[in-house]
């Protein structure tokens, strides 16, 4: 059953400057200003009440949640220690800067009844993350995630391919160090233009160049390839849609779309049909595919995309697919009047470093 999550946003709040890709009240939704302790309370009771669920998650959306004072952390959080107590909230999550999370912070957020924290890591560059004005540098990741993990507080990793500077091989290497210091979630963001930040006059100006939604399908394809083989899930990939973010003018450029995990699932879901199809058909009979359930739709691709390019580029035609409970997600088997072969992403797929864009 889904979690019900009680959203607080704080957006900008605590951050000691604007990056130049950022606006959180677009991005987010929402303006960010502290509830109040009644106002949080009553929140998180008409959650549990609309919702119908008896425990919720309480999260601390946008800004950077340590960077504020320590007294507005308490009074976030410390109307959620009796709702904790009574088990009517099982979980609390915050947002915030690797530069800003030392010892004694992540011991009070432990204290506090935090159990989950992202960091905004965005790049292992320190190229690029000059370039974003980030303010932090690589090297302050590492210590804040041993700080988290030392209080036995979960921790997600937030990357932003495609900012100025950035290239494929540079986004694969700050994957390969994050994944070195063992999160316990990944989120990846690629980069689009917001209007109103320094990074949408950077594009009008002609000095930056966004990846198209081709080149970030690409490139978050090997990421999310990568990040399977390590076992750390990448719980989103994407900016979720909001009704701020669809409205017109407010993304300039980019790769943004609705639904872009499913448009990242199905290529690696094709290349995987590729390497398979070619040894069990001719192209004369339809197959049949198998895979698990859930992945059907990953399968056939968005719009039927990939049932339509493999018979359009490679003559090869899929009849049915077909969910079989006994598959992986990252199985398949596919069937034809010529036998049957069985594959794995994890295992048959493998990519190379191929420098298609540098922004």
């Amino acid at each position: 059953m889904k979690k019900t999550i009680v959203p607080f946003f704080i957006s900008h709040r605590g951050c000691p400057h604007r990056c130049i890709f950022c606006d959180q009240q677009k991005i987010a939704g929402a303006v960010g200003t502290f509830p109040s302790p009644a106002e949080i309370r009553d929140t998180v009771a008409r959650y549990r009440h609309s919702s119908g669920s008896r425990v919720v998650d309480v999260a601390f959306y946008g800004g950077s949640f340590t960077s504020i004072a320590r007294e507005d952390q308490q009074r976030l959080l410390f109307p959620l220690q009796d709702l904790i107590a009574a088990g009517e909230v099982s979980s609390v999550r915050v947002s915030t800067r690797p530069d800003t999370l030392d010892a004694a912070a992540a011991a009070f957020l432990h204290a506090a009844g935090v159990d989950v924290v992202e960091l905004g890591v965005q790049s292992m560059d320190d190229s690029v993350l000059r370039q974003a004005e980030r303010g932090h540098a690589a090297a302050d990741v590492a210590p804040a995630v041993r700080c988290l993990k030392n209080e036995g507080i979960t921790v997600g990793l937030q990357l932003m391919p495609g900012l100025p500077g950035d290239t494929m091989a540079i986004s694969l290497v700050s994957l390969a160090s994050v994944l070195e210091l063992r999160p316990d979630f990944l989120r990846i963001y690629p980069t689009v233009v917001v209007a109103g930040t320094p990074l949408a006059q950077s594009y009008a100006d002609g000095s930056y160049r966004p990846l198209s939604l081709g080149e970030a399908v690409e490139l978050c394809k090997r990421l999310l390839h990568c990040a399977h083989r390590a076992g750390v899930p990448i719980v989103r990939m994407g900016l979720q849609p909001t009704v701020d973010l669809e409205r017109g003018g407010v993304i300039l450029a980019g790769p943004f779309h609705p639904a872009f995990r499913q448009l990242v699932e199905g290529e690696l879901c094709f290349d995987l049909l590729k390497k398979l199809l070619p040894r069990c058909t001719d192209g004369a009979e339809p197959v049949t595919v198998f895979c698990a359930p859930s992945k059907i739709a990953d399968v056939v691709g968005q719009k039927r995309a990939n049932i339509r390019r493999l018979h359009r580029d490679r003559g090869l035609r899929i009849g049915r697919v077909r969910g079989d409970s006994s598959l992986t997600p990252f199985e398949m088997i596919v069937a034809g009047s010529d036998g049957t072969r069985r594959g794995s992403i994890l295992e048959d797929l493998s990519y190379t470093i191929k420098e298609k864009y540098h922004v």
